[in-house]
């Protein structure tokens, strides 16, 4: 095959209005991993596609490495994509030269490795790739669906504490210098916001107390097996992580089994992928069953966490040996139901948000003016 000469790809300088804009939507699009070695799913999603295009179309996988690294532009992508080119130059399989950059994880590189053995990469890069843009749309959906409702709320509560704190004393004081007996409504108003302002440090340090326990405790056995069994009890929110969390189980699954790769690997790497403590903890039980002879959906049907139904589409595909077509059934039905249970809460949310904190600023100002209008009513 004659070489490409990469360098008519390089890109042109842009304009520097247009060079903005192109920023502008960069930064609206960036995939924000907090303090996460991993290389962001964005970026995955757009090696895999690149990768899987050049090498289907014939292109060998020094070359398309080439190509890619000419399009990068942060230094730190320039450095990973050309330290995995030189990898791949010295001889290392492109699964190898991913696992040694520390930046992939195994769910990808046993992908990437049964793609190579079996002579089928570019499929495999091509699955990964729809695999992570799923994974990008689920969680943009779920973002953009509870992001205003989360901002109105912040609002309204912001507009509260405004008022609890610093509208209601300088009431407090008038009332207390005309003297009188107030309307029970406006005296119990004053008497929260005298506990507030009386409490407030304490509850600003039980806040921060909360937050720190969190971040200690978030990766130990016990927290996180209380805070899912608390999460998962929540009324409608319980039912929404649980099913975002199997859609992602289902997911993974098809990807695993769709490469051939074994089905004790494909449990192995799951749990790794899927940092959830209820499946981690199920799936361990699963892999021990399994070695010693159990079927996949007996083994799950042993936990309440997996439903009936998706137990019975995993014993069909068992039986007629397309695991692959029912966890792609299972994962397209959980991400319909996620999609539409969010866009439902989030309608729902946004005017019961609106209406219970416009009562609440309603009742505060109506117990604010209710002793002016009966002293002015004595006159």
């Amino acid at each position: 095959m004659p070489s490409i000469d990469v360098s008519r790809y390089q890109k042109k300088k842009q304009p520097k209005a247009k060079a903005e804009e192109t920023d502008l939507f960069a930064f609206l699009n960036k995939d924000i991993s907090f303090g996460s070695k991993q290389v962001p799913d964005k970026k995955k999603e757009g090696l895999y596609v690149e990768l899987s295009t050049l090498l289907l179309s014939g292109i060998d996988l020094r070359t398309s490495l080439e190509l890619i690294l000419v399009d990068q532009e942060q230094e730190k992508d320039k450095v990973l994509f050309e330290g995995i080119r030189q990898r791949i130059l010295s001889g290392l399989a492109l699964s190898e030269a991913l696992k040694e950059t520390g930046k992939f994880s195994d769910y990808e590189y046993y992908s990437i490795r049964i793609g190579e053995e079996t002579g089928k990469l570019g499929e495999v890069l091509t699955d990964l790739a729809k695999y992570y843009k799923s994974k990008i749309q689920q969680r943009r959906k779920i973002i953009s669906a509870v992001t205003y409702p989360a901002i109105v709320l912040l609002s309204s509560l912001g507009a509260v504490f405004f008022m609890i704190k610093f509208v209601v004393p300088m009431f407090a004081d008038v009332f207390v210098r005309f003297g009188g007996k107030l309307p029970w409504i406006t005296a119990m108003i004053i008497s929260f916001s005298n506990w507030f302002d009386k409490y407030f440090i304490f509850l600003i340090l039980f806040v921060v107390a909360l937050v720190m326990v969190y971040i200690l405790g978030r990766k130990t056995e016990w927290f996180r097996n209380a805070s899912s069994r608390m999460l998962l009890k929540t009324p409608i929110v319980g039912d929404l992580v649980k099913k975002i969390y199997l859609a992602r189980f289902a997911n993974t699954m098809r990807l695993l089994v769709s490469t051939d790769t074994p089905l004790l690997r494909s449990i192995a790497l799951v749990r790794q992928m899927i940092d959830y403590y209820p499946i981690e903890t199920s799936l361990l039980k699963v892999e021990d069953d399994i070695l010693h002879g159990e079927s996949l959906h007996k083994s799950l049907s042993a936990f309440d966490f997996y439903p009936a139904k998706m137990i019975q589409l995993i014993k069909v595909g068992e039986e007629v040996n397309r695991m692959d077509y029912f966890f792609e059934k299972i994962a397209s039905q959980y991400t319909e139901e996620v999609e539409y249970r969010t866009n439902t809460i989030s309608s729902l949310l946004e005017p019961l948000i609106i209406i219970f904190l416009g009562l609440v600023v309603g009742v505060i100002l109506i117990a604010m003016y209710l002793p002016m209008f009966q002293m002015s009513n004595s006159f």
